[in-house]
């Protein structure tokens, strides 16, 4: 695809300084673009490539003072950049049903949907128009799935679960297997059924190998337009709110309540029924085990406010030292 400075400034809503007829064919890292490249500043970093790099054109934020170089001002260069990098990643849309693809005859299939090759739908399933389910997927029972929803390969949806539109599903996901429950009973372990479903709800993300259980009689909830990574843990009767991030390996125990808009970096642990409150923000490798408020930053083992954590870390390093004076002291 080739575009002219003219049509990206319109499509990015932005102001260009440099020649509008100026053609690009692609859009590359400020480092690594060439002749005919588009190329983005989003981190004051990456500032000195801004004189050197061999790109046709920079998107720069509304302060960027001109360099010579053709730019185009916009407000926010990374949703600038993420819009034309959708542009140049369409793909043709697949439709149709490949001929090794097993339907049950009650399962029913919008409009133009594509369903890949070795893919399983189940009795009472329903597909929404325009959704594609890639190769080797399995779909269980009274599934439901919205429109223009993209599964990748592998993935599994079991009985129930219910998913709204425009959901991408990464390869290798669970989504509504049975939760980890067990009662104890003269000294052995016992499953408990878990009867709830997983409701996912629009525009979700949901990443390669990732696990969400159902609910053992309540559902999983993941609220719309949250983006999970991969290797995350879910556990039965969870509640995400809207617009979460949680990043690779985070782990979620079960019946845990978290508000909208929060953030789970990687490797945090959130011990079972615990509420997280809208707008927290967890650190890597921290570990939730109590309530926490709204819009607190919290890190460490246990999970505290981040600020009075580095205050601890930075008492705890002056430990060796305190002890050499204090036995010094005592001599």
């Amino acid at each position: 695809m080739v575009l002219k400075l003219k049509e990206i400034k319109e499509l990015v809503e932005g102001e260009l300084i440099g020649p509008e007829d100026l053609e690009i064919r692609g859009i590359a890292p400020i480092e690594e673009a060439g002749e005919g490249d588009l190329t983005f500043l989003t981190q004051k970093r990456y500032l000195p490539y801004l004189s050197s790099t061999r790109a046709s054109a920079v998107i720069v934020d509304m302060n960027t003072p001109p360099n010579g170089k053709p730019i185009i001002r916009v407000k926010n260069p990374y949703e600038a950049v993420a819009k034309l990098m959708q542009l140049w990643n369409k793909k043709e849309k697949k439709k149709g049903i490949h001929p090794t693809a097993i339907i049950d005859k009650d399962a029913i299939l919008g409009k133009n949907v594509y369903i890949g090759p070795g893919v399983v739908i189940e009795k009472g399933a329903k597909i929404g128009d325009e959704t594609i389910i890639s190769a080797q997927c399995y779909i269980g029972e009274e599934v439901e799935i919205g429109k223009r929803c993209y599964l990748h390969p592998r993935v599994t949806v079991e009985e129930r679960v219910k998913i709204g539109n425009r959901v991408i599903i990464h390869s290798g996901a669970v989504i509504g297997s049975e939760g980890f429950g067990y009662y104890q009973a003269e000294g052995k372990n016992y499953h408990i059924p878990h009867l709830g479903r997983v409701i996912i709800e629009d525009d979700v993300e949901i990443g390669a190998n990732t696990t969400i259980d159902r609910g053992t009689l309540s559902d999983t909830i993941i609220g719309e337009g949250t983006k999970i990574d991969n290797l995350v843990q879910i556990a039965h009767n969870v509640i995400i709110g809207k617009h979460c991030l949680i990043v690779a390996q985070v782990g979620i125990s079960g019946s845990v309540k978290i508000g909208d808009h929060v953030v789970l970096a990687g490797q945090v642990g959130v011990c079972d029924h615990v509420k997280i409150g809208r707008g927290v923000k967890a650190l890597a490798r921290a570990v939730i085990t109590k309530d926490i408020p709204e819009g607190l930053t919290v890190s460490g083992f246990p999970a505290r406010d981040h600020k009075e954590e580095l205050k601890i870390k930075a008492c705890l390093s002056r430990l060796p030292e305190i002890i050499k004076n204090h036995n010094n002291h005592n001599k």
